[in-house]
């Protein structure tokens, strides 16, 4: 479960930052298979954190602009938070241990 949470947190960060990605672009970037990100891209429309739409004049249909609800981006902050606690929590551990065999 955490794991579809990061992955999902890591589509929605792309998304945000570039909505126009094509699938192909957003799996490299991601490092995931285009199978995953298919994955991963129906999880969040079905959650309704995500919207897709093509573009509607152009001619290659094919193309998707994916767009954050706001539900979706309610989401992407509290998976934010919760990854920053995560983060900062194995930071206090690490400092911890380290300063532990200083003594």
């Amino acid at each position: 479960m955490k794991k579809n949470n990061e992955d999902q947190f890591a589509v929605l960060r792309k998304i945000k930052n570039k909505p126009e990605s094509t699938q192909r672009e957003l799996a490299k970037d991601l490092g995931f298979s285009l199978g995953k990100l298919n994955y991963c891209l129906k999880a969040l429309k079905t959650k309704g954190l995500i919207k897709i739409d093509n573009f509607s004049k152009n001619p290659n249909k094919m193309n998707y602009i994916y767009i954050l609800t706001p539900k979706g981006l309610s989401e992407k902050t509290k998976l934010t938070i919760n990854f920053m606690k995560r983060k900062m929590k194995e930071y206090e551990e690490l400092k911890s241990e380290i300063d532990k065999d200083k003594v």
